[in-house]
């Protein structure tokens, strides 16, 4: 069954175990998003299930799976567990996160995802091939993406990154990027609010190395992110704004963007952005 994640979804990172998680999920799918991408997803899926069940048309998407972390039988399992309740509305995200994710292993993102995939389809039932992408960034892994699996998931990304990410990927696959924005107008403010989050992935040597391989210097990348950076890499303003960011993706060739509120506060710990999805999906109906 082929997936239909719509152009727009929400890429959620936060307190989703919370009272009000449910409720919040079934909003999103009256609101018209078509997917949730839940950030550092689990391998047996309960939490998206749970997601599934509150919900009638969203699909529910893992963003991502750390690969090194959760094994291959389990992910496919759990796939198949939830495809069975919710058929059609499970999509599978795997990554190979960072050097401080691997469990002793050693770091070499590639082969690591080469051999997962390779575990994967010989299980059967497993997790089908148009049901799986990647958060890839590389040339290497958009390469192996396209070859492998529905698509890719990359994360903190720019227009330009997407342009060249389509390139390498051809027509076909599934580009669908991640991108954060924060609804504030005031410069000092929203950059504010970018670095406090932007500031955790800078340090991470996959991004580090991917915005750099994107024309960014050492300097850029320091005390949370340049002004030039955080600009390029996050949207802010009023919700023109946003909606602008999100058309440059698609015209760089982006199917699907995701889109990650941030807020003032503790990132991944405060409130769901509820306000907020409601004002980005009134503005988008408005566009369209």
């Amino acid at each position: 069954m082929e997936l239909d994640i719509g152009p727009v979804g929400i890429w959620g990172y936060g307190n989703w175990h919370g009272d009000d998680a449910a409720e919040a999920v079934a909003e999103l799918d009256e609101l018209g998003y078509r997917a949730l991408w839940l950030g550092s997803s689990d391998g047996g899926l309960e939490l998206h299930e749970a997601l599934l069940a509150a919900s009638r048309r969203i699909i529910v998407a893992t963003a991502i799976i750390n690969i090194w972390a959760d094994p291959a039988a389990r992910v496919a399992a759990s796939y198949q567990r939830v495809e069975r309740s919710h058929p059609g509305r499970i999509l599978i995200g795997l990554g190979s996160s960072h050097a401080g994710m691997t469990q002793g292993q050693e770091y070499r993102p590639y082969q690591k995802m080469v051999s997962y995939l390779d575990e994967l389809d010989a299980l059967s039932p497993t997790v089908p091939t148009e049901r799986r992408v990647l958060a890839a960034l590389g040339p290497k892994m958009l390469r192996l993406a396209a070859e492998r699996s529905a698509g890719v998931h990359p994360y903190l990304v720019t227009p330009a990154h997407t342009k060249k990410a389509r390139d390498i990927l051809g027509p076909g696959p599934l580009l669908a990027p991640e991108q954060k924005v924060v609804l504030e107008t005031d410069p000092v403010k929203a950059r504010e609010i970018a670095r406090a989050t932007s500031s955790l992935y800078l340090v991470a040597p996959n991004y580090a190395n991917n915005l750099l391989r994107m024309g960014f210097t050492a300097d850029d990348l320091a005390d949370g992110g340049s002004d030039r950076l955080i600009d390029a890499v996050i949207a802010w303003g009023d919700t023109d704004a946003v909606l602008d960011r999100i058309a440059e993706h698609h015209a760089a060739g982006a199917d699907h963007v995701a889109i990650q509120v941030l807020t003032a506060g503790d990132y991944g710990h405060g409130p769901l952005p509820r306000q907020q999805w409601r004002e980005l999906a009134a503005a988008l109906k408005a566009r369209t």
